[in-house]
């Protein structure tokens, strides 16, 4: 089963879905996003450091598609 790691965003429109098994360790999330993605902090990955649209920009451009996010309807 594949491990999926959930990050909601504390303003209730996105979480940030991480999927550990497809993670490259490129650090295109934490050179874009430093503030958010603590690789040696845990939790790692604190979106309530960014707004959701830096967030979105910054998934789209995950290289391994590990990271994903889910909109809030």
């Amino acid at each position: 089963m594949e491990k999926i790691i959930r990050y909601p965003h504390p303003n209730g429109e996105i979480t940030v879905i991480w999927k550990p098994a497809l993670c490259t360790h490129a650090g295109v999330c934490v050179r874009a996003l430093p503030q958010v993605y603590r690789p040696n902090q845990r939790p790692w990955c604190k979106p309530e450091y960014a707004l959701s649209k830096e967030l979105i920009e910054q998934i789209e451009g995950c290289p391994s598609g590990a990271l994903t996010y889910e909109l809030k309807t």
